[in-house]
């Protein structure tokens, strides 16, 4: 299967300062050890009690600009904008872009993942996601359609020297256990509340 990227390759990711943080790639051994030590540490862990397995995750969005939104995950935080079409400033990626995004990076976890626990080798994934969404509804123009994308085509790409089958149950095995999959394919259940600012 071909090469994706050249050799040495160093994925960047814009901050909210305009800097960039750089993930260097590791050797595949040591992304081996990685995979084995999680599956490892999280057998024991829920192992030990079920309720390990139960995690939640929070995350916070504060308005800034004209509809961009600085987002802070813990020690994380990034922008999430829209087009000067959708009245942003293009600072940064869109909220339906982000989703796509997240659906990827989630796809490249669990491929490594399940590549580790089936013996198979990865040496490249590259994925691509495109998502169709009509904006009648986020517009008010037409109730009757979703706000949402009504349909999503995902591509992964993978350079290595198992055979394509191989890679295609690897393949079926990830759509099966990828959790951002699971939120794009099926409904999951949101509350919401509104909290009004004390008046001063």
């Amino acid at each position: 299967m071909r090469s994706i990227r050249p050799r040495g390759y160093v994925r960047r990711m814009t901050l909210l300062n305009d800097q960039l943080i750089t993930i260097a790639d590791v050797t595949a051994s040591e992304r081996a050890q990685r995979l084995d030590d999680a599956g490892t540490v999280w057998n024991e862990r829920i192992a030990r009690d079920a309720g390990n397995a139960q995690l939640t995750y929070k995350v916070t969005g504060r308005g800034v600009g004209s509809v961009g939104t600085e987002i802070r995950s813990g020690r994380h935080r990034f922008l999430v904008d829209e087009p000067a079409a959708l009245a942003g400033d293009d600072a940064a990626a869109s909220p339906v872009e982000y989703a796509l995004g997240a659906l990827i990076s989630c796809q490249v976890v669990v491929f490594r993942l399940y590549a580790q626990a089936l013996g198979l080798t990865i040496d490249d994934i590259e994925v691509s996601a495109e998502g169709d969404l009509d904006v009648r509804k986020l517009f008010g123009i037409d109730e009757t359609g979703r706000a949402g994308f009504h349909d999503v085509r995902v591509r992964v790409d993978i350079a290595g020297p198992n055979t394509a089958a191989e890679y295609d149950r690897l393949r079926a095995v990830v759509e099966e256990h990828c959790p951002v999959l699971d939120l794009f394919a099926n409904t999951v259940p949101v509350t919401g509340s509104l909290v009004p600012a004390p008046d001063l």
